[in-house]
């Protein structure tokens, strides 16, 4: 495994990600932000955060599967929000549970989420990128 997560000593300790990665892989891949939609480009979970935040980061690892890999290599994430609020972190942790279920584990990257005005369509609430080291 290319990736090592850490919480350092002297840092707080958060459940849902690591304040430090330490990648020694020798390939960067980069994930484009990846938004609620399917193969088909339909929309998923109109309105709903948490099935949204859920397609988006299936699509995340539909994008590292498509280059050999896997959550196990994301060295960092970036989450965009739509109006984020702190009332809407149920709704967060949900859709990453939902997500995590699915693909037999939590990733627990060290993750940065941003609230935003809006994103590329009126319709979208979130959208994950990501950044991976691989071997």
């Amino acid at each position: 495994m290319a990736i090592t997560l850490v919480n350092p000593e002297g840092l707080p300790k958060v459940d849902v990600y690591r304040q430090v990665s330490v990648a020694t892989g020798s390939k960067l891949v980069f994930v484009a932000g990846q938004v609620a939609r399917d193969a088909d480009g339909n929309r998923i979970g109109e309105g709903d955060l948490a099935a949204q935040l859920e397609q988006c980061y299936l699509n995340v690892a539909t994008a590292l599967a498509g280059v050999g890999a896997s959550f196990d290599d994301v060295a960092k994430l970036t989450v965009y929000v739509v109006d984020w609020t702190a009332d809407k972190m149920p709704l967060f942790l949900e859709g990453v549970a939902r997500a995590s279920a699915k693909l037999g584990g939590t990733p627990v990257p060290p993750g940065t989420l941003i609230g935003v005005a809006a994103l590329a369509e009126p319709d979208l609430l979130v959208e994950v990128e990501a950044t991976a080291v691989a071997d």
